[in-house]
């Protein structure tokens, strides 16, 4: 589906901004699609996961604490490999999470897209409906591998900050993401694995969808200013079909993703701190299973009021943004890499 912008001319012309074609799932081969895609995002989630880290710290904080002394904290007390605490176990769900997303986005937002337009909605409504539909079935999907490997990851992350600050953390001791997965698995059996499943899908798949509607109209705004700039600047040309080169692409691109990422993390940033606190806390020393949603969000409340919900906020608006970012732009670029047919994409 390839997407156009028009841009109005202060003659009263009209010249016409051609994008590149938009690369839906039949267009893709699929193992180099699967195969760079997990190279790819495994490098961006290595880059992103300290501010993960930071966040997870703050959220199970019963003090608020900023992100800058929670990370020299975290440093001083156990190096910068903590920055990392947890990585191998994030990587390793990372690559078939990844793999279910984006198979369940594109297959959703082609098919989708497809029947909107048949059913006579204008092409941006179209692109943006199937957008929002492919955000909240690709987040389903992954959540059923992600959940399990994020309560792992987590347990591994806040590890060492039980103490008098933090008495309801987790006391005990994991070697590993391995170990932390069987201690888990005996202590609470498979409900322990998926424990926060069904805040995760509340807080994800609307986030996903929201982010990915938002992303389409955001790119269509950005497309606009940058048509009608382009416009004006080539208006003494008598070609009409203005085409963008690569960098512009990816610079749109970019800030339509940061600001769909700012927004997103900006709405769900209290259901995220409530299924960060129900997958770290234990419970109880008589083996009663850990908090409640609602006890959580009356413990959060109690210990600093409902600002407490937006306890690292700093971090995970910086996180999102910044992987919406890059995420958007290697997407973009992996499914250029992974076309059948390079001739569509001029």
């Amino acid at each position: 589906m390839s997407m156009t912008v028009a841009a109005e001319e202060e003659s009263g012309g009209e010249e016409v901004l051609h994008l590149p074609a938009e690369i839906d799932w039949q267009m893709l081969d699929k193992s180099k699609f699967f195969f760079l895609g997990a190279a790819l995002f495994s490098g961006v989630s290595a880059t992103l996961y300290p501010a993960v880290v930071l966040k997870t710290r703050q959220q199970v904080a019963q003090t608020h604490v900023s992100c800058i002394k929670t990370a020299f904290t975290l440093i001083r007390g156990e190096g910068f490999r903590a920055l990392y605490r947890g990585f191998g176990t994030s990587l390793m769900g990372t690559i078939p999470a990844r793999a279910l997303y984006m198979a369940a986005l594109e297959v959703t937002k082609s098919n989708v897209g497809t029947a909107t337009v048949r059913f006579g909605f204008a092409e941006p409504t179209a692109a943006a409906i199937a957008s929002a539909a492919a955000g909240l079935s690709a987040a389903m999907a992954a959540q059923l591998v992600w959940t399990p490997v994020d309560v792992v990851s987590q347990r591994l992350m806040v590890q060492g900050c039980c103490n008098s600050s933090n008495p309801k953390g987790s006391a005990v001791r994991y070697i590993n993401g391995i170990d932390a997965f069987r201690k888990i698995l005996n202590t609470d059996g498979p409900r322990g694995l998926y424990r926060g499943f069904g805040i995760s899908i509340l807080t994800y798949a609307p986030s996903n969808a929201v982010w990915w509607a938002s992303y389409s109209v955001a790119q269509r705004m950005v497309w606009g200013g940058v048509g009608y700039y382009l416009c004006n600047k080539k208006g003494e040309e008598t070609n009409n079909a203005l085409r963008p080169d690569a960098k512009t692409v990816m610079a749109v691109q970019g800030v339509s993703a940061a600001m769909a990422g700012g927004m997103s993390a900006l709405i769900t940033m209290p259901l995220d701190t409530i299924k960060t606190r129900l997958q770290v806390l234990d419970g109880d020393e008589n083996g009663r299973r850990g908090p409640t949603i609602m006890q959580t969000v009356r413990n959060l409340v109690k210990e600093g009021g409902w600002t407490a919900c937006y306890r690292g906020l700093g971090p995970r608006w910086a996180s999102m943004s910044m992987s919406a970012t890059t995420m958007i732009t290697t997407y973009e670029f992996l499914k250029r890499l992974s076309a059948k047919n390079q001739d569509v994409l001029t």
